[in-house]
Formats: C-alpha cells, sequence, structure tokens
C-alpha cells in the first residue's frame, strides 16, 4: 500500500508498507551478428522446427524420416489395416459420389469442357495421397477457383469460339499455380497467405456465391445468349433482358431439383445422422434428371444436355502449355490468384478438420503438396484443385482415416472416365446449375458475419467491401481491394501505434491504463506513458508528436500543485527498435530537458536494452537513474525528488 504525503520542504513523500526494491535491468547475453541473423532468420522461415525429430537418430534412422517427411504415405501406409481400408472405402466411394457431379459443374463453372472436370478428380487425389499429411482433405476442383479461373482468361479468350485455345491456357495457369504453391512450401513462406484474414475470406465467399448463383440462372431458365460478365449488374440486366429466351420446361426442372438439394442439405445440417442425404442428393439428381432426359426425349422441348462425353482416361497436355507473350502475363496473374485462393481453402479446411481430431499438419508441406499436385495435374489435362471444404466435410463424417480415401475416390472416378461416360450424354445443364448453387450457398455464412460485427466493425467493413467489390466490380478485383483493406489497417496500426497514459490503482504497485481502468491515478509530478508497438521508421515522427502533445497537455493543466518533472516511458510493450528508433529515444532525451523533465525508460525489452547501451556509448545519453525494471521502481526511486509547484 503506498501513501503520499508531503514534507515540510514541500517535497513528495511515499512512503510504502512494502518498499519496492530496485532491481537492474540486465542486458541480453552477448549474441554475434550472425548468430542473431540466424536465430531469426530460424524464427522467421522455420518457426516448426521441422528438423528437430532428426537430432540424435542414426544415419538409417534419419534417411526413413527424410523419406517420410518428403512422401507421408510412407508413414502411416507400413502400419495400414484392413479395419482402417474398411473406413476409408466407405469414406472414398461416398466423396466419389459427390466429386462426379460437382467435378463436371465446376468444369463448366471454368468454361471448360466437362471431362476435364473428372480428369481433375482422378489424377490430383493421387498425387496428393503420396504428398499430403491430411487424413480429412478431399481433393478435387473448386466452385471459387473455377469462377475465378474462367472470368480471367475470358479477358483473353472466348471459351466458345476459341476452345482449345481457352483451354491451353487454363492448363499453362494451372501450372504456374502449383509453381506459385511449391515455391512458398519451398522458400518457407507460408505467412504471405495469411494477408487474407479471415473477414476478408467471408466476405470474398458470399460474394462470389452470389456470383456464381446469379451465373447459373442462365441454366435454370434456359437463356442462350447471356453475358460473359461477373457483377451482378450485367447478370441481371441479361436476365431481365432476354425474357424472351425463357424455358418454362427449363424452369420447371431448375426449381424442382434445386429445391430436392436444399431441402436434403437442410436435412443433413439438422440431422447429422443423415448427413449422407445432402451426400447422395447430387449424384441422385443426376441420375434421376438424366432418366427423365431420356426417357422424355426433353433435350427436343428446349431441355440442354452436356452431351457425348469421350471414353478414357487424362492424356498428357504438357505440351499443350502456351508460354506465348500475348497470354503469358494473364496465365501467370490467373495462377497467382487461383493459386493463393485454393491453397488458402485447402489449408483452412485440412486445419480445421485435424484440429477436430487432434493431429497437426505441416502447412509448408500441404503448400508443396498441392503445388506439385497441380502441377503434374497441368501436365495431364487437370485444372486448378484443391481440398474443398464441402468434400472435405463429407470425408470427415463418412468416416475417413487416411489419405486412402483419396485413392479409392480418384479409383472410382477412374472406372466412370473409362466405362460410364455416355451415360452422362442426357445429363441436363439445369441440374449442373442446380448443384453448383446448392454447393456454394453454404459459402454464405451470415452468423460469422454477425459475429465479426458484434466483435470488431472495422473488421466488418473490410467484410462488407470484399463483399460488395466482388458483386459489383469483379472478383479479382474485389479480393485486391479487400486485401488492400486489410494490409492499409495493419500499415495503420504500425505507423499509428497505441500509446496509453497509466496510472497508479491506489494500494497497490500496479500500474494501468487510466482510460481502462477507473481506480488507476496520476501520479503527481509523473507523466508515465507506455507505448505498444515496434519503435521505427514508420511511426517515430507519429510517437513523437504524441508524447510532446501529452507533456504540452499536462503542463498546461491548471489548479495542479505539482508540476510533472518525470517522463517515464515503458517499453515493456516494444519487441523491436530500429536506428531511426533509436535516434529518436536519442533526440527525446533532449527535447524533454528543454521542458525541464527527467526520461527514464521502464524495462526494455533484450532487443532494446541492446541497442539503447550501444548508442548510450556514443550518445552518453543514459544517466545513473534512466533504466528501471518496474514503474514502481522508478517512482519509488524519484518520488522524494518531487517537488511543490510555485503557486
Amino acid at each position: 500500500m503506498i501513501d503520499m504525503e508531503r514534507s515540510e520542504e514541500g517535497a513528495v513523500e511515499i512512503g510504502a508498507i512494502m518498499e519496492p526494491a530496485v532491481h537492474k535491468v540486465e542486458a541480453p547475453p552477448p549474441q554475434s551478428t550472425v548468430e542473431k541473423m540466424g536465430l531469426r532468420m530460424k524464427e522467421t522461415f522455420f518457426s516448426d522446427d521441422p528438423f528437430r525429430r532428426f537430432k540424435g537418430q542414426p544415419l538409417l534412422r534419419k534417411l526413413v524420416l527424410g523419406l517420410q517427411y518428403l512422401f507421408p504415405i510412407f508413414e502411416w501406409l507400413p502400419s495400414y489395416s484392413f479395419s482402417l481400408f474398411k473406413s476409408d472405402l466407405i469414406a472414398g466411394l461416398t466423396i466419389a459420389s459427390l466429386a462426379i457431379p460437382q467435378g463436371i459443374s465446376y468444369a463448366k463453372l471454368a468454361n471448360l469442357p466437362p471431362i476435364i472436370g473428372l480428369y481433375t478428380s482422378f489424377v490430383p487425389p493421387l498425387v496428393y495421397a503420396v504428398l499430403g499429411s491430411s487424413k480429412d482433405l478431399a481433393i478435387g476442383p473448386v466452385s471459387i477457383a473455377s469462377l475465378i479461373m474462367g472470368s480471367m482468361l475470358r479477358e483473353v479468350a472466348n471459351p466458345n469460339t476459341e476452345t482449345a485455345l481457352f483451354l491451353h491456357l487454363a492448363f499453362t495457369a494451372t501450372f504456374f499455380a502449383g509453381i506459385f504453391q511449391a515455391s512458398l512450401g519451398i522458400l518457407r513462406l507460408g505467412f504471405i497467405i495469411d494477408f487474407l484474414s479471415k473477414a476478408t475470406l467471408l466476405g470474398f465467399m458470399a460474394g462470389a456465391a452470389i456470383i456464381v448463383s446469379l451465373q447459373q440462372l442462365k441454366n435454370l431458365l434456359g437463356i442462350v445468349h447471356f453475358t460473359q460478365k461477373m457483377s451482378v449488374v450485367p447478370v441481371m440486366e441479361s436476365v431481365f433482358h432476354k425474357t424472351d429466351e425463357w424455358s418454362w420446361q427449363t424452369v420447371v426442372m431448375g426449381i424442382s431439383f434445386l429445391a430436392l438439394l436444399l431441402v436434403a442439405r437442410h436435412v443433413g445440417m439438422r440431422r447429422p445422422n443423415l448427413f449422407w442425404l445432402s451426400v447422395g442428393a447430387p449424384l441422385a439428381s443426376v441420375i434421376l434428371s438424366t432418366l427423365i432426359v431420356f426417357l422424355f426425349k426433353a433435350q427436343k422441348h428446349g431441355i440442354s444436355t452436356i452431351g457425348h462425353l469421350k471414353s478414357g482416361l487424362n492424356s498428357p497436355s504438357w505440351n499443350k502449355l502456351q508460354f506465348d507473350s500475348t497470354y503469358l502475363g494473364t496465365v501467370v496473374k490467373t495462377g497467382l490468384v487461383t493459386g493463393i485462393i485454393s491453397l488458402t481453402e485447402g489449408i483452412a479446411s485440412g486445419r480445421t478438420f485435424a484440429s477436430l481430431r487432434g493431429y497437426q499438419i505441416d502447412g509448408n508441406k500441404e503448400m508443396m503438396a498441392v503445388g506439385l499436385m497441380n502441377i503434374v495435374g497441368s501436365c495431364t489435362s487437370c485444372y486448378v484443385s484443391t481440398g474443398s471444404f464441402s468434400r472435405s466435410a463429407v470425408n470427415h463424417n463418412a468416416g475417413s482415416k487416411t489419405a486412402m480415401s483419396n485413392i479409392v475416390m480418384a479409383l472410382t472416378v477412374m472406372i466412370t472416365l473409362l466405362f460410364l461416360m455416355p451415360l452422362f450424354a442426357y445429363t441436363p445443364n439445369v441440374v449442373l446449375g442446380a448443384i453448383i448453387i446448392a454447393a456454394v450457398i453454404g459459402l454464405i455464412d451470415v452468423p460469422t458475419a454477425y459475429q465479426i460485427w458484434k466483435l470488431d466493425k472495422v473488421d466488418f467493413l473490410v467484410c462488407l467491401i470484399s463483399f460488395l467489390g466482388v458483386i459489383f466490380i469483379s472478383v479479382q478485383n474485389g479480393l485486391a481491394i479487400a486485401v488492400g483493406i486489410s494490409i492499409f489497417r495493419i500499415l495503420l496500426q504500425t505507423t499509428r501505434p497505441k500509446i496509453i497514459a497509466l496510472g497508479n490503482i491506489l494500494g497497490t504497485n500496479i500500474y494501468r491504463d487510466m482510460h481502462q481502468y477507473k481506480d488507476a491515478k496520476r501520479v503527481p509530478g509523473f507523466l508515465i506513458l507506455a507505448i505498444e508497438a515496434p519503435i521505427n521508421f514508420t511511426n517515430t515522427t507519429y510517437i513523437n508528436e504524441r508524447i510532446t502533445r501529452w507533456i504540452e497537455d499536462e503542463m498546461s493543466m491548471e489548479n495542479k500543485e505539482i508540476n510533472i518533472q518525470y517522463l517515464i516511458l515503458d517499453l515493456s510493450a516494444v519487441p523491436t527498435v530500429d536506428t531511426s528508433g533509436i535516434s529518436f529515444l536519442v533526440d527525446l532525451k533532449k527535447s524533454t530537458e528543454k521542458y525541464g523533465l527527467q526520461l527514464i525508460f521502464v524495462n526494455p525489452m533484450g532487443e532494446v536494452m541492446e541497442k539503447l547501451q550501444r548508442a548510450n556509448k556514443l550518445h552518453s545519453f543514459l544517466g545513473v537513474h534512466s533504466l528501471y525494471l518496474t514503474i514502481a521502481e522508478a517512482v519509488f526511486s524519484h518520488s522524494s525528488f518531487v517537488t511543490q509547484s510555485k503557486l
């Protein structure tokens, strides 16, 4: 308990039942520049220390561990059992029933031949099963990446009149997406995708889901001439300006199957034990609608169908990669955007289900696996693929135990490609559109958006801008705007760091923010400030102006018995400081002396303390009583020297 008393000489004395001991501020242990850089590089790029399990192991064991690290399949395959296979077999067949209709649908969403969607559900899952570390991730094409690829490549090639060129550009964009993804993993740069915040992705996904759904009105209404643009205004214009092309037969079939899919989805969400209804509904819709078209010759009554799909497995496509300078910029940009989006969805899905089952996945290994998977896919007639959240959820709920479920799914797709392709000739496009709408509608997460609104209004603004940018401008530009705003927010927090005034909670040695704690009171004669950010070249001017304003405000306050005589700067929350920051602290010492104040530093952290010592050798700006471990010790040591103001 601290008790303030005024002596006859006018000085303020602070007596305490338990006077705080004054502890020395220690400098960190000396390290060479090479050691510091090595430690910083390790923490930046190898924060998970992936090689720690190799330490102390014999050479043969290291080789085995290295093989398992590069090819995780060798980690679980030796102990694989028949009971595990039974679970993986059921899960693999279950996700195959979903992957086949979705693969065809998403390929059409990307303006690619439907067969490409099945190719993409065959080769990439096999590659991932060897290289991936997730037990739950189900690999294949996804709606958002398909939409982005289709819309971006359409800027340089018409998928209807330049089908071969468009297909080659899709393979090339997939190749660059794989290169980018694998490079992030190899160079340990996975933190780049963290710039896509939860709020950004939430708004982006919701906006993209609406655009995807509106685009499917072409199939649901039977419109032949539809806009190629991806924003809401031209899409709705096409819908209402082409009412003469509406087909009531198509509308009836579309609404009926969409209602069936949505009801099945709703039942599956409400009754987890009936999840198989939502899983089997897409394939059941394809089979039932195909039978209806075949039996009633519905294609002669205005209902368009997929048409003939050739049987056979993926053909090589490395000779179709298009590196012509005319298109190179577009395919690289498309690969970059789709690579980031698909990687983000895949890793987020993998981490989500890994946490539910109590295991961990290595983000950098996942990036390498997904990247190499797409590189191989681009050379085998596949377009960009990743771990789909919806299919991964089905895989998880169906009881998947290992990545073998992806192999089962791929083999099921292989059988479909070899023997069942003629059956899809009568599959109506309207049902594929209904499947897409039912799949993407789950991306509109209103409850989470409401939670963000309640928790952080700025994050909600980012979410809203991302959403509006996607639906009113374009998918890629909306995403770019949202990412830009998120980065601007980070820069704003860095360049305008939080500085708070601390006061003493009476009866304790605790000092807290006076705005937050009403019991925290000013200590007469002291201005105590805390900086809660690194001090660097981006914010030294702001910090200096803010501290100067604080000093002037304190000194201009009326009816004070004691003027401030000490400025205490709490550096506990300052992790780093650069040369501009050190120069600022040196100059701050000089500027406070002009106001008749003594500057005191409290608890500088390791790097900050080390640089303060070096600066002191050059400028000798630290006095004998300039450094303290705690605010309480600094106040106790100087309180007897605080004199009363002359009134």
